[in-house]
């Protein structure tokens, strides 16, 4: 029996999921630390921590190797954008899981591949067939199972990580218009843009009290604060190398996995627990991912047929 060896066109959207799930399997850390960091320090400057310390890590790399940071004037306008979205949904993000428990609002954020899908359909013309929309709107159910009981017990705050879902969903769309350039690279300018914004803003809001105003980190706090920014380089370059190598339809299912991961951190480190009705969100939402993912590899193992009601 002859085997035919898998083309590189094939392997890419395939590599591609497994950097995302390296993504999802750091991704949690940031949250981590950033709880942590939350009881001494502002929103904003855990924000500013996790860009500054990338920028610190990733621009001395790209300079060595000597990658092009820029090619065009739009191409410095999308990064910008980038930065103000990824800024915009980290933000949000850290102010939610200072609030709440882990799981609940990662959970509410994935209302972030509905919006891609949505989105890479509308913007970039991916092919997203009636199997993988009702699935999304399945999971989308399944955030809206988590949101009501976030409304209940943390007010607006549930809030939160809905606009950082939106967010988020923006910046990886942004990065696949990016996808030119090498990971190293986009990160490095992308933390400069965000830092661009964040640290007048902390310069401004200085001495206000309130989610921009900074302190000087004192003993362990120092290391919840590079912590955020070490986990975020190490998670971001797997999306980034995720987004360059497959559709953000293939890839965002795959996201879901990053629940069973902040799950178990939540429960690990602060004892967090979801409740009963958070549970059966999360199975919602679970079960979508997962028919979604195996939606993915049944395409990835046949070949395609124009006009096929029963791709995708």
């Amino acid at each position: 029996m002859t085997q035919t060896a898998s083309s590189p066109k094939q392997d890419r959207p395939l590599l591609g999921m497994a950097m995302m799930l390296v993504y999802c399997a750091v991704a949690p850390v940031i949250d981590v630390f950033a709880k942590l960091a939350a009881a001494e320090h502002a929103v904003g400057q855990i924000t500013a921590a996790r860009f500054l310390v990338q920028g610190a890590l990733l621009l001395p790399i790209a300079l060595m190797m000597r990658l092009p940071l820029l090619h065009s004037a739009r191409d410095a306008a999308l990064i910008f954008l980038r930065g103000l979205f990824t800024l915009a949904a980290t933000f949000a993000f850290v102010w939610a899981v200072s609030i709440m428990p882990l799981a609940d609002a990662l959970a509410i954020t994935f209302v972030e591949p509905f919006i891609i899908l949505l989105l890479g359909w509308m913007l970039f013309g991916e092919e997203v067939g009636p199997r993988r929309i009702l699935a999304a709107l399945v999971g989308f159910v399944g955030v809206l199972i988590v949101v009501r009981p976030g409304l209940l017990n943390f007010g607006s705050a549930a809030l939160l990580p809905l606009a950082a879902g939106f967010f988020f969903a923006c910046y990886m769309l942004v990065t696949r218009a990016l996808r030119q350039y090498h990971p190293v690279a986009l990160q490095s300018t992308t933390a400069l843009a965000a830092l661009i914004v964040a640290l007048p803003l902390l310069l401004i809001f200085d001495g206000s009290g309130g989610p921009l105003d900074p302190v000087m980190p004192q003993g362990i706090f120092w290391l919840w604060l590079i912590g955020v920014g070490l986990a975020a380089t190490l998670s971001h370059q797997g999306l980034t190398l995720a987004l360059t190598l497959a559709p953000s339809a293939t890839i965002a299912p795959l996201a879901y996995l990053e629940l069973a991961f902040s799950t178990l951190a939540g429960l690990l480190i602060f004892g967090d627990f979801p409740s009963p009705v958070v549970w059966l969100g999360i199975a919602v939402i679970v079960a979508s991912g997962l028919y979604l993912i195996h939606r993915e590899r049944v395409n990835l193992q046949k070949p395609a047929v124009p006009g096929d009601p029963t791709a995708f």
